[in-house]
């Protein structure tokens, strides 16, 4: 399971990253509003902890973006604000549960473990453009209805780059999204697998393209010739 970190105190985020590791769940970090929202809307997570005190807006900023939109991703809110006024904001604006700090790290992993147990299952949660699908839990790709197989590695290309249809998705964030930011995935690696994963789409007879945005990144859309 896959949980975003949203804490601009660099140390205070590794910190958290490393005791949630331990607990045997993957971490991606952000220090921004901005960016938090960049890889939500790139990457599906299990769980998310949020500060409040970010540099360029409230955390609880995010929180009502998301639930606006229907996200319904578990927020643990960790914070120094320990007001009763603030815990009961934090909670009717969509929070999950909430934190104060200082904190015991053991706390916070019983938290969020609760949490992920309480989570729906996104199982049949399917990805769809133009004539490609995924079903996310599965990892089960079709096109035009037929199974394709897809490994592991380009499935995960294949989820972000949809999720992102027809928008760019930056090298930074296929590398934080899919490889991890800690393996140093070269440009070249990840062109390598966007090569592969465009074979067999085009293989299959898909209707998208992967466009690649030179320095920049990729993007996914669909054919609008092929899909009329």
């Amino acid at each position: 399971m896959r949980v975003l970190v949203v804490e601009d105190n660099d140390e205070l985020a590794a910190l958290i990253a490393r005791a949630l590791e331990r607990a045997g769940l993957d971490v991606d970090s952000e220090r921004t509003v901005a960016d938090a929202e960049a890889s939500l809307r790139a990457m599906g997570y299990a769980a998310m902890v949020l500060d409040l005190g970010l540099p360029d807006a409230d955390g609880l900023d995010l929180l009502d973006q998301m639930r606006r939109r229907r996200d319904t991703t578990p927020v643990l809110i960790l914070t120094a604000r320990s007001g009763i006024d603030d815990r009961v904001k934090g909670l009717d604006r969509g929070a999950s549960d909430y934190l104060v700090k200082p904190f015991a790290t053991e706390e916070l992993i019983a938290r969020l473990q609760a949490l992920l147990r309480r989570a729906p299952a996104i199982e049949g949660h399917v990805l769809t453009l133009g004539n490609v699908a995924l079903e996310i839990a599965g990892r089960q790709a079709s096109v035009a209805g037929k199974p394709v197989m897809v490994p592991a590695r380009e499935a995960d290309l294949l989820e972000v780059l949809m999720k992102r249809g027809g928008r760019l998705v930056s090298h930074e964030v296929l590398r934080g999204q899919v490889f991890g930011a800690a393996q140093g995935v070269s440009a070249n690696a990840i062109e390598v697998y966007i090569h592969r994963l465009r074979r067999l789409l085009a293989d299959a007879g898909a209707n998208v393209q992967i466009h690649t945005i030179r320095g920049a990144g990729y993007l996914m859309r669909a054919d609008t010739a092929d899909a009329a």
